[in-house]
């Protein structure tokens, strides 16, 4: 619990700062996605700080649509997905699935067709799960490839963390696949609370 009030805190604070930055007209955008309703109902009554931790996370994400558009972006959130997914070493096909679904129908990759994204998440998966460490080091080469645009580097995690908490969970595992992402990303793992 105390996890994602520090995650919620730190989500805040890079809201603020991203507000502070002249966002503009794009500010209306941040009261849609909270909505979703989907998720919250059931995880119980601890599940509100999760809940509302991955809400800001696609309400940020969803205000940085627009710029969120290149190969690099799209390659980097694959490869992000697919470590999270395979993050125990394991992927069942029911939770390749669940993923995927997320994949397709997150608001800001429908920037990208959806086949390209399912191809790009399954080779990824399929590598990782031939030699764990072999497409650990390969996914995160392709994650690096974003730390040029910090705005995409900062979307990359955030869609790691839409996947990663979409279950009601977060496990170790995983935090330390985002930890990873971050430092290939020269982005502080402190900024997301990981």
């Amino acid at each position: 619990m105390a996890m994602w009030d520090k995650i919620k805190d730190q989500a805040k604070t890079f809201q603020q700062s991203q507000g502070a930055r002249g966002a503009g007209g794009s500010g209306q955008g941040l009261h849609g996605p909270l909505g979703g309703g989907r998720s919250g109902s059931s995880s119980g009554s601890s599940g509100g700080s999760k809940a509302q931790v991955i809400g800001m996370f696609k309400a940020q994400l969803a205000s940085a649509k627009n710029e969120l558009k290149s190969g690099a972006y799209r390659d980097a959130s694959m490869a992000m997905c697919a470590l999270v997914a395979a993050a125990d070493g394991r992927v069942e096909p029911s939770e390749r699935q669940r993923v995927e679904e997320l994949i397709v129908s997150n608001e800001v990759l429908q920037n990208f067709p959806a086949d390209q994204l399912r191809q790009r998440f399954n080779q990824h998966v399929d590598r990782l799960l031939a030699n764990f460490e072999q497409g650990r080091a390969e996914a995160l080469q392709v994650i690096a490839k974003a730390a040029k645009k910090p705005a995409e580097a900062r979307a990359v995690v955030q869609t790691g963390m839409v996947v990663a908490g979409a279950d009601g969970t977060f496990e170790q595992s995983e935090q330390y696949a985002i930890r990873e992402a971050c430092t290939a990303l020269g982005i502080p793992p402190t900024e997301f609370g990981v």
